[in-house]
């Protein structure tokens, strides 16, 4: 098989799954994990339900408690600052991009300890400053910022602990 061959065959089919086995699946879908109505509905579209069973679905699987966006948001926000050691920034960007509401989001994020949050940022700068092989200081606090920007945190907490980083270091 030619490659065009190859690339219309696979694009063109969709997994096309009954509603009742849709509706078994979905739910070992969010049983194994916790998920937001937005992955739960990707889902159901690319196994081809229509819009209407999509909703059905959806609703069962809140009224049994299977789909729910604020423990979704809060385990997300757990992993993601607990293991991947995520700011508040990045985390509220990948919340909304799941189409999460600004109250749940908000919500989620305020469980972050702020003590907590603070030594994490601490911890990942004192790490970035001291594995930053670069000689002028000026480029070597670019490169921290851009870091922890990248990480998710604020640009007011980074510039403070990167000035503090570089006085306690007599630079």
């Amino acid at each position: 098989m030619s490659i065009p061959e190859k690339e219309n065959s696979v694009s063109g089919t969709k997994k096309k799954v009954g509603f009742a086995q849709a509706q078994k699946k979905i739910s070992s879908f969010c049983a194994y994990q916790e998920r937001c109505q937005m992955e739960v509905r990707n889902r159901l579209e690319e196994w081809g339900l229509v819009p209407a069973d999509a909703d059905t679905i959806i609703s069962k699987l809140l009224e049994q408690d299977f789909l729910n966006e604020q423990r979704f948001a809060d385990s997300f926000v757990r992993g993601k600052f607990g293991l991947k050691k995520w700011g508040k920034v990045r985390i509220r960007q990948e919340l909304k991009m799941r189409e999460l509401p600004n109250s749940l989001i908000q919500e989620a994020l305020d469980a972050i300890d702020g003590a907590d949050y603070q030594e994490t940022l601490r911890f990942l700068a004192d790490r970035k400053w001291k594995l930053t092989r670069e000689p002028d200081v000026y480029k070597k606090k670019a490169k921290v910022t851009r870091f922890l920007v990248f990480r998710g945190f604020e640009p007011d907490l980074i510039r403070q602990e990167i000035e503090s980083l570089a006085n306690e270091r007599d630079i």
